[in-house]
């Protein structure tokens, strides 16, 4: 038995794929958060959100944005060791770009985005620092 399993009672892979769990948990609980916000469900009926027009374009990219997390869930799972080391760096550098260019000044929304970054953070702090004999 590794000594990473023995310490904290998960391999890599299912710590991984818990924390992008967590992360996704957060960006969605995030999104219906915002719904409480006075005013959001008005300018949601008339197609511009914060001046961006809704186009299927842009409803596209959020979609893709978002499938990045739940498809690392499984992908964590799944990919051997030295393609999932790289794989959930890149991915979640990615991630944290897109967090960080959807924060606003919404008390509610910049602590979302910092708990998500931050899981972001430990998700490539543990990727990198994967043993290169499990990796």
């Amino acid at each position: 038995m590794n000594s990473n399993i023995m310490t904290t009672g998960l391999d890599m892979k299912a710590k991984l794929s818990t924390i992008w769990i967590f992360v996704l948990f957060n960006i969605i609980f995030a999104e219906f958060h915002k719904l409480l916000q006075p005013g959001f469900l008005e300018e949601v009926m008339t197609g511009t959100i914060n001046g961006t027009q809704m186009t299927q374009g842009v409803l596209l990219a959020g979609a893709i944005a978002l499938e990045i997390p739940i498809a690392m869930i499984f992908l964590s799972r799944v990919l051997k060791n030295r393609v999932n080391r790289w794989v959930n760096i890149i991915a979640g550098a990615l991630t944290i770009v897109i967090v960080i260019n959807n924060v606003s000044t919404d008390l509610d929304n910049m602590f979302f985005s910092t708990i998500v970054a931050v899981a972001l953070l430990l998700i490539i702090w543990y990727a990198w620092k994967w043993p290169k004999q499990e990796a």
